[in-house]
Order: C-alpha cells, then structure tokens, then sequence
C-alpha cells in the first residue's frame, strides 16, 4: 500500500527533516498536531533516539502517531491503553517481519552514536541510502493501521 501521507513523511526527510519528524509532520495533523510542534515533539526520537542506539526514529514517530490514534485523553483509561499498546505490537510485529528489526543501528549497520561509526557510515552513504526506505515503510504500515479505526 502505498499512501500520500507516506509519499509526504519521505518528501519532508528528503527535504532535512529527522525520520520521526517527518512520519509526525506528514500524520499528525489529522490529529490536531500543527507541523512546527510535531517537529519539536519528534526532534528528540530521530537517530535512534538522539544517537543512543535506540529504536528507529520512523518507527518512533509512528508510536507517537498511533498514541494521537488510539490513545485516551484520561490516563487510567486501561481499555484504551490495552487497545494502544496491541495496535503498536502489532506495528512493531510487522515493521520487524519487513526489516528484521526496529534498532536503528541494527537497520543501518552502524551506530551513529558512536563517532567512528557516525563517519563511516557517513563515508558509505548508508543514512541516504537506508532510512528513506524506513521511513516510506513505516508510513505504509501506520497508513494500514490507521486505515482499520473503527
């Protein structure tokens, strides 16, 4: 499935911005997100979580966008939560089955984090020539999903 709003997240990467940012950017606006505050709200996931090795920024703006979906206003809301937490297993189940994992180091081969690495992978093109399939894929998966709300 491809979609607009995926079509949308990869323009907005191509164009500078952060893998989380731009899934936010290109899918949070259905949800009362403007563009500015969903670029500060997702500046901090891109990288795998500002460098540390963490989860791919495009899978974190995809949770941030499925909590806009599913998630409840009120906090103690456990069948919203539940709700929540198997549609972002389920996203997680299928990102990992596409790509093998949801690790951003684990996606690019390198750990950005760690400055040898960073320039190596700098050196090989690997950001360039990686993330816009994650980030076009993740947005496929959250368009799907987002596709099923009842």
């Amino acid at each position: 499935m491809v979609s607009e709003r995926a079509d949308r997240a990869l323009a907005l990467f191509n164009a500078g911005s952060l893998c989380s940012q731009a899934i936010c950017q290109a899918f949070g606006e259905e949800f009362g997100l403007p563009p500015g505050t969903a670029n500060r709200i997702a500046a901090g996931f891109g990288s795998g979580i500002a460098r540390t090795d963490g989860i791919c920024g495009a899978v974190s703006g995809c949770v941030m966008i499925l909590g806009l979906a599913f998630g409840a206003d009120d906090a103690t809301d456990r069948p919203s939560r539940e709700r929540l937490y198997a549609v972002v297993q389920e996203f997680l189940s299928a990102f990992r089955e596409m790509h093998g994992s949801v690790s951003c180091t684990e996606l690019l081969g390198y750990d950005l984090g760690n400055p040898e690495e960073a320039t190596a992978a700098r050196a090989a093109g690997v950001v360039p020539r990686v993330c816009p399939v994650m980030v076009h894929t993740a947005a496929d998966l959250l368009e799907e999903i987002l596709g099923r709300r009842d």
